[in-house]
């Protein structure tokens, strides 16, 4: 059987959004609309509160490497 991790709520409609502002060819119709579908899937989802948690403990890591 295979492991799966789970997918984080509204992750693909964040992604196109943060990928549609860092695009060197910025179109703002195109990120207002990803920005539309992220509103509606938090709103639908009732989140909360994001948060980068895996981004948080790679950088924890690296700290306390540093400090050894």
């Amino acid at each position: 059987m295979e492991s799966t991790t789970p997918r984080p709520v509204c992750a693909k409609e964040a992604l196109d959004l943060l990928n549609c502002a860092a695009d060197s060819d910025f179109d703002r119709e195109k990120c207002v609309r990803f920005l539309e579908a992220l509103r509606s899937c938090i709103q639908e989802k009732k989140v909360k509160k994001f948060s980068l948690a895996e981004q948080n403990h790679a950088e924890e890591d690296q700290i306390s490497k540093g400090k050894q």
